[in-house]
């Protein structure tokens, strides 16, 4: 019975060791942007996220309302510190954006509206960690990321005023050139 346990003890050492070299000579985990993530790391990553948003995020409605002035508000404050990573209304990426590591969802052409208003709070709050994903609750206040996250929310099913104002809000990064693009992010052909 004892050499069986040495044996597994000296199983997981020799991977412990591997996985040191791995990660300390850059093999095992790429530590460049445009590397394709492993599927350990991205499993890792996604189970890490969610766990720490059912633990942490506020739960219920946001304390402030849906109306005019908070989704206003709220995209204001995206054209000023979101839409160079998350695109706006037309769902094309920037430069910026398309250089991320991971990919920064467009978030208008894959909007979060069906995210609970206390998560999508707590990511723009929070930031995500190992992506692009900066904490805003530093710089922004309380109410600023409540209204981008309603904005976020409801970006769907905006009234039309708003919906107006999502609209005519321009990226001022560069775009990336429709031929650079994967197929599947290039835009919908109008015909």
């Amino acid at each position: 019975m004892k050499s069986f346990f040495l044996g597994v003890l000296a199983v997981v050492a020799v991977f412990l060791v591997i996985g040191y070299v791995g990660v300390i000579t850059g093999t095992l985990i790429p530590a460049n942007a445009d590397g394709t993530p492993g599927k350990l790391e991205r499993w890792a990553a996604r189970q890490s996220l969610k766990a720490t948003i059912a633990r942490e995020a506020p739960s219920g409605a946001a304390p402030i309302p849906a109306n005019d002035e908070t989704l206003n508000a709220g995209i204001k404050i995206y054209g000023d510190n979101c839409i160079v990573c998350h695109g706006a209304a037309d769902g094309r990426s920037s430069t910026v954006g398309f250089g991320l590591y991971q990919k920064a969802p467009l978030l208008g052409k894959h909007g979060v509206e069906d995210d609970p208003e206390g998560e999508i709070y707590w990511k723009v709050d929070h930031g995500i960690r190992l992506t692009g994903m900066p904490a805003f609750g530093h710089t922004l206040s309380d109410t600023q990321v409540w209204q981008v996250a309603v904005f976020l929310k409801h970006m769907d099913s905006l009234p039309p005023a708003p919906n107006a104002k999502w609209r005519a809000l321009k990226n001022p990064a560069m775009l990336v050139p429709t031929d650079k693009l994967p197929k599947q992010m290039r835009p919908k052909s109008s015909g």
